[in-house]
């Protein structure tokens, strides 16, 4: 489960102290000094119990510049731009009889749907019971990232991130299922940005079965790649033979071949690509390579 952070502060500080503080921390969730030195700023940060209302009330009521600022769902609010590696958010989580929640259902809040993170962050607890989670760790390495694969999931606990609770998410590590809280909360994130990230995939997870669903992080690089090797270009075909023979990212040496192999009409050809597929070095690629290559010779 996620690492409780267990650092017990009275002191307060404002969000421009805390946005200033941080960037200059350069946080990396994977140093522990610099993991603890980040969560006393967000600690600092949660004892101040005004600053989210007045913020949020001074830009509804349009005494500050610009609209509330929303990012990855309906429910969070950037409370920073990027700065450095980091940048910080609030979530806001409604309860089941919220008017919102009834309107939009659970999955527009994430709940319900067991998932990883491709990125580390810092959470804390700052209003309200908290959201509650059923926790699971599993190996990324040991997966290829294929639907249908077992993950080998290790439940760990259920519990709530209540007010005050402070927890490190791990990246490709933690897994969590999170269920509503009993009712409204707010939690505080400092985020982890690292420029290599789009090229590891997050997953959604079917908890009955311990099998991955499906990839939930998005890759504009990827869409780009199909959209280029579709429209016919010679030199998006030939770009593409590259990425797919050596690119560092499994998912978009995957695209490179599926979109190589919609250009093909011949099935024999179509097989001798994925032949190449197969032996390319790539587990995710041989893996449905070797999929595509049976349904061909099914025919």
């Amino acid at each position: 489960m996620p690492q409780i952070i267990d650092i017990p502060s009275s002191h307060s500080c404002s969000l421009p102290e805390a946005i200033e503080a941080l960037a200059a921390l350069n946080f990396d969730p994977r140093e522990p000094e610099s993991a603890d030195q980040a969560a006393l700023w967000l600690r600092r940060l949660s004892n101040n119990r005004t600053f989210l209302a007045d913020l949020l009330i001074d830009r509804l009521a349009g005494r500050m510049a610009g609209e509330v600022e929303s990012g990855y769902g309906p429910q969070a609010i950037l409370l920073s731009p990027l700065r450095g590696r980091m940048f910080l958010r609030a979530n806001i989580w409604p309860a089941e009889q919220d008017l919102c929640f009834r309107n939009s259902g659970a999955q527009s809040f994430v709940y319900g749907v067991p998932h990883d993170h491709n990125f580390s962050f810092l959470t804390s607890g700052y209003l309200g019971p908290g959201y509650a989670s059923d926790y699971f760790e599993y190996d990324y390495e040991t997966v290829t990232g294929v639907p249908g694969e077992d993950a080998a999931l290790r439940f760990t606990e259920r519990s709530a991130l209540h007010e005050g609770k402070l927890m490190l998410y791990r990246a490709h590590r933690d897994v969590h299922s999170q269920l509503p809280p009993q009712s409204l909360s707010v939690s505080l994130n400092v985020m982890h940005v690292d420029p290599a990230q789009a090229w590891f995939d997050q997953y959604g997870f079917d908890l009955e079965s311990g099998e991955i669903t499906r990839v939930l992080s998005p890759n504009a690089t990827e869409v780009f790649l199909r959209a280029a090797v579709a429209s016919g270009s010679k030199e998006a075909e030939a770009f593409a033979a590259d990425i797919g023979a050596s690119h560092p990212s499994e998912r978009l040496r995957l695209a490179s071949f599926e979109a190589r192999a919609g250009l093909i009409e011949d099935d024999a050809a179509r097989e001798d690509l994925w032949r190449q597929g197969e032996l390319c070095g790539s587990r995710m690629v041989a893996s449905l390579a070797k999929t595509h290559r049976a349904k061909l010779d099914a025919r």
